[in-house]
């Protein structure tokens, strides 16, 4: 069934809320740098994810772990200068908030002062409690991400889907019914049973977006590298590729190496 839209001219927190609670859908997508950005705001997506992905899909890096809080803000005011109406929400990356609150909170204030960004997103759940609080309280939107979280990727040793067993199937949804009381806005759910993500997101006033997590959650989010199919070695089973640029582009570019070498470029008409 469709469900009527509400036009924001300008989406916000507040915005997602609203979303949810009338059966609107959440669009959310990845985005790095200004020109991206500047094509995904204007296909109306709701929210732009600075994501620490950045570290695997712009630097090459196997992991997020070894993006740092300069490059995190660099690639958010790229971003932001873009953004019109989506809501810009930035990963604070690995070691930029786990050891201490005190130190969050600097990662935090960083974020939003020096790119502009409406909301920070943190991976974890009690183990974090205190650095989120801290965050909230100094007026800080945050969204919580649970499941699978690329910054514990150690830890995990695989990328295979969280919270198939009961003990951690409950300690998520412990955790974020403790994200939504300590004033998150919403939760990232990545790669956990479909079950169990609607079972949270049915749980939780506040949004749940999922990444491999079936359809019962209030949105979902991708790399729009993976769904333009720039990454095409990736294959995870939740991606749908809209694309395939990787061919397109590797095509256009081999042709303009052939039209150069055949002196076919530039033409009369492309020269002065």
């Amino acid at each position: 069934m469709s469900v009527a839209k509400k036009e924001y001219k300008r989406v916000t927190v507040k915005s997602l809320i609203e979303m949810k609670q009338n059966g609107e859908k959440i669009s959310m997508l990845t985005s790095y740098d200004y020109s991206m950005a500047k094509i995904v705001d204007a296909a109306n997506v709701d929210v732009i994810l600075v994501g620490d992905s950045a570290s695997n899909v712009i630097a090459g890096h196997e992991t997020t772990l070894p993006i740092t809080l300069d490059q995190m803000i660099y690639h958010a005011s790229s971003v932001v200068r873009a953004a019109k109406r989506a809501l810009v929400v930035v990963d604070i990356p690995f070691g930029s908030y786990q050891s201490d609150s005190k130190e969050a909170l600097r990662s935090a204030i960083r974020i939003m002062k020096e790119s502009g960004a409406h909301a920070i997103k943190v991976e974890g759940g009690a183990e974090i409690k205190d650095s989120v609080s801290r965050i909230l309280q100094a007026g800080i939107p945050v969204m919580g991400h649970l499941g699978l979280t690329p910054q514990s990727i150690y830890k995990f040793g695989t990328y295979t889907v969280r919270a198939k067993e009961e003990e951690e199937a409950e300690k998520l949804k412990q955790d974020a019914k403790m994200l939504e009381e300590l004033g998150c806005f919403g939760i990232v759910l990545e790669k956990i049973p479909a079950k169990l993500a609607k079972e949270v997101a049915e749980s939780v006033s506040i949004p749940i977006i999922g990444i491999g997590a079936g359809n019962g959650v209030d949105g979902q989010v991708l790399v729009v590298h993976d769904l333009l199919g720039m990454t095409h070695e990736f294959h995870p089973r939740f991606l749908r590729r809209y694309m395939n640029l990787y061919d397109e582009m590797s095509k256009a570019i081999s042709q303009y190496v052939d039209d150069v070498k055949s002196r076919d470029f530039p033409n009369e008409e492309e020269s002065y």
